[in-house]
């Protein structure tokens, strides 16, 4: 049974409807980022790698030419604030051989590193199941453009990178 049901299958939440609807946008969006990013987090690094360095690896998989460090650190400078704290991460992977600095400056995914990626990959889709249980893709979406018009409303940028 789901942790956040009751013996009869219904979904227990935090407060009454009349009171829930009055809590803070904000607390809960912090509160919800906090915790899956916890899970998703700590799911990865079960396998030995973290949620930045799997951005790095994906990115590299999916670059036919392999990036250069710039290209990678501008790439994920809006992606929860992490841009140039990426340089660590990308010498731990060349260090642990899953990505090799070639004498182009390009880095290229190694054997080794397409094969934690791909471990990581199935990770990430059995994290994404276990959080979106219950959780139909209509509601899903609507969730998702309740956020962006909140966030329109209060003067955020929504469009597409």
């Amino acid at each position: 049974m789901d942790p956040a049901e009751t013996e009869g299958g219904v979904m227990e939440y935090s407060h009454e409807d009349g009171e829930l609807v009055n809590q803070p946008i904000g607390y809960w969006t912090w509160a919800a980022n906090k915790t899956l990013m916890a899970y998703v987090r700590g799911r990865l690094a079960a396998i030995g790698i973290t949620q930045p360095q799997w951005w790095v690896l994906h990115q590299a998989l999916h670059s036919e030419n392999g990036v250069t460090r710039e290209e990678v650190i501008s790439a994920h400078r809006a992606n929860l604030d992490v841009g140039a704290g990426l340089a660590p991460d990308l010498d731990l992977l060349v260090e642990r051989k899953l990505l090799v600095s070639e004498a182009d400056g390009r880095l290229r995914i190694t054997d080794e590193g397409r094969a934690l990626h791909q471990r990581a990959a199935e990770t990430q889709q059995a994290s994404r199941r276990q959080v979106h249980t219950g959780v139909p893709d209509e509601e899903y979406l609507i969730t998702l453009k309740v956020l962006q018009r909140m966030m329109r409303n209060a003067g955020g940028d929504v469009s597409p990178d």
